[in-house]
């Protein structure tokens, strides 16, 4: 005998309504340009303690590692995803991070991607082979649950940092909007706000740090927004803030509400329904006859057998008996409307000879 599991608490849809402002991004560029250094700047950016998911273990060289921020280092690319649930829903939620990178996205994705090129060599047994687009589909869904883990179930702010290799390796398109970017972001540009590119420019003669949105799904910046020079994470949450006002505040959440809905109470879940039998015992008791449910049966529920009534129509004509004789012991409650006319006895009827 099967034996039902526990009950699905049920969501209060009310718990899902945004309680906090936060910003996703996506910090591209190539090596050298202070990706990472941005990434730290997370840390003073008044969110809470940083988290940082390092697969390419370079963050023991950032100021403040293991002291205002932690850096987890991704030795083994399958570790990243236990990592994140770690910090998500294990004992890391003890922790109490209030923001989380990624560094980077590119060193996970690649080193994933070499493992499913590695697979259909082996299988096929030709050294050149690559992958068919329905395994790169496959791979790319696959590889982005740790995208969709991070940037959305997160509830947080994150940057992911993505490395591009080299200048001319990408080949970029121009629209009436600015650079569109190939599917080598794997997927990355569906899951953030904004996507910035890094860059290392000349300009006035002095070279400096430029950051501008490339890619964009927040009104608050628009592409090709720049900022320049020692630009940090704290930076783009004033313009967010600037555009979007402090009705959702970025610092600290609003009052959390109840996340689950409260259980009906099963005492009056399980209460037993009055039965026709009960009915027939409660109408003899008060002057009615068989006759007078009979009738009542046929006018008001169409159905001329009494034992075929369902329950809550068994309530219903219990709710008409119980008005009428409140009515006849003086109580000064409405009525229930009375059917149409008929040539036989209603209840209603009944008592009035």
């Amino acid at each position: 005998m099967m034996t039902a599991g526990p009950r699905k608490p049920r969501v209060n849809p009310l718990s899902r309504i945004p309680k906090q402002q936060r910003l996703v991004m996506a910090v591209r560029g190539g090596a050298g340009v202070g990706k990472s250094f941005f990434v730290r700047s997370m840390a003073e950016a008044g969110l809470g303690r940083l988290c940082i998911f390092d697969t390419e273990r370079k963050s023991r060289l950032l100021k403040g590692v293991g002291q205002t921020f932690d850096a987890l280092e991704i030795e083994q690319p399958d570790e990243l995803p236990e990592f994140i649930d770690w910090a998500l829903s294990g004992e890391g939620r003890e922790q109490n991070y209030g923001c989380f990178a990624l560094d980077s996205w590119a060193a996970y994705f690649g080193a994933k991607h070499s493992e499913t090129i590695m697979a259909v060599r082996e299988r096929t047994g030709d050294s050149l082979a690559q992958p068919s687009a329905e395994e790169l589909a496959n791979d790319q869904m696959v590889l982005q649950g740790v995208l969709r883990r991070l940037c959305m179930e997160s509830g947080k702010s994150v940057v992911i940092i993505d490395q591009i290799a080299a200048r001319g390796k990408e080949t970029k398109e121009d629209n009436e909007f600015g650079r569109v970017l190939p599917m080598t972001a794997s997927g990355l540009e569906y899951f953030v706000d904004i996507m910035v590119e890094c860059s290392l420019q000349e300009r006035e003669g002095e070279i400096t740090r430029v950051f501008q949105v490339v890619k964009s799904n927040s009104p608050a910046f628009e592409v090709g927004f720049e900022l320049t020079g020692n630009v940090t994470f704290a930076d783009f949450l004033a313009k967010l803030r600037g555009e979007t006002g402090d009705a959702i505040p970025v610092e600290k959440s609003r009052a959390e509400v109840p996340a689950e809905l409260p259980e009906p109470d099963i005492t009056e879940l399980l209460a037993p329904r009055m039965s026709i039998h009960d009915l027939l015992e409660k109408a003899e008791k008060h002057g009615f006859k068989h006759n007078d449910l009979v009738t009542a049966s046929r006018l008001y529920h169409n159905q001329p057998n009494i034992y075929k009534l369902s329950a809550d129509q068994i309530e219903d004509l219990d709710r008409r008996m119980s008005a009428r004789i409140e009515k006849t012991a003086g109580q000064t409650e409405p009525v229930s409307p009375r059917p149409k006319k008929s040539n036989v006895r209603t209840i209603d009827q009944a008592q009035n000879g």
